[in-house]
């Protein structure tokens, strides 16, 4: 990497907001940890779906580093598993509304016109209806209805697969209009319409010219993004209508402490604060990822 090129200018945009860089490490930290939950889980000798009705809500212990639930299973263990969930939820919706949104936006801004118009108000249209109450409606939607096979709707990671399509078909709007607004800028630059000139067609174009000049803003909203799937997710599990027990994610497990807030509210506490820690983070990192990417951000970028 040459020291005078963008990239490297962009590091060191980067590495100046500490808050990003802060965020950056927590959640390499939270994403370590969760994908180290089997090799966690053997070197202490637990299991996450073991039920001892025995020792429910035991306090922190050798055994039970942060104790057990209302069901006597080890709340550590299935916080590392529920973080492999809500994280996967996030990350895969994410980037398939971002794929979606970037699609749409590509179309709307290059060709212009009717087809603009169209796509555009199929955006808005989206965008004004009611988030929450939708996703909760379309969650509630039966499955098998649809003509999927038994044996897919008994999967453990039905339920976690129907989230992450549920919140892409809604969640692309933004990356849609960023890319839009940034294709109408691009596709009058000269090497454009060089390309044109010489013959390119609408997709090379597209693809090769326009989009990787587009990829910045797509970038940020795709990590800003994140953060907000993760508490949609956790809304809809935390209302019954998300990933389904015995598959633990930090929604439904909020759910499970619900009844023991005031008895037992340490269940409560950690899956809250992971969410929390987690969403923040990802603003952070949003937050640090537009600054970097953004030339005109140098003096303005955050001295904390």
């Amino acid at each position: 990497m040459k020291r005078g090129s963008p990239l490297a200018a962009a590091l060191r945009r980067f590495r100046r907001n500490r808050w990003a860089v802060a965020s950056l490490i927590a959640l390499a930290v939270i994403a370590a940890a969760a994908a180290a939950a089997p090799l966690i889980e053997a070197m202490l000798g637990i299991d996450p779906e073991a039920v001892d009705l025995l020792a429910r809500n035991a306090p922190p212990s050798v055994a039970h580093p942060l104790g057990t639930d209302e069901l006597g299973r080890d709340v550590l263990a299935r916080l590392l598993r529920g973080g492999q969930i809500s994280l996967a939820v996030g990350l895969a919706t994410a980037v398939i509304a971002a794929v979606i949104g970037t699609i749409i936006g590509l179309l709307a801004g290059y060709y212009g016109g009717p087809l603009d118009a169209l796509l555009m108000r199929l955006t808005d249209g989206v965008i004004a209806l009611p988030l929450l109450p939708l996703l909760i409606v379309l969650a509630a939607v039966d499955p098998s209805k649809l003509g999927l096979a038994p044996e897919v709707l008994q999967s453990p990671l039905a339920g976690v697969g129907r989230i992450v399509v549920i919140i892409a078909l809604i969640g692309w709007t933004t990356v849609a209009r960023l890319v839009r607004a940034a294709t109408l800028a691009v596709r009058s630059r000269e090497f454009v319409r060089a390309a044109v000139a010489v013959g390119a067609g609408p997709a090379r174009i597209m693809l090769r010219h326009i989009l990787p000049n587009v990829a910045s803003p797509i970038i940020v909203a795709t990590t800003l993004s994140v953060g907000n799937i993760i508490l949609l997710e956790s809304a809809l599990s935390f209302l019954g209508l998300g990933v389904q027990p015995p598959l633990p994610s930090w929604g439904n497990m909020l759910t499970g402490a619900l009844e023991l807030i005031w008895s037992a509210p340490a269940l409560a506490v950690w899956p809250g604060a992971l969410i929390f820690l987690t969403v923040l983070a990802f603003n952070f990192l949003g937050d640090g990822l537009q600054d970097a990417l953004d030339p005109k951000a140098e003096t303005m970028q955050v001295r904390a």
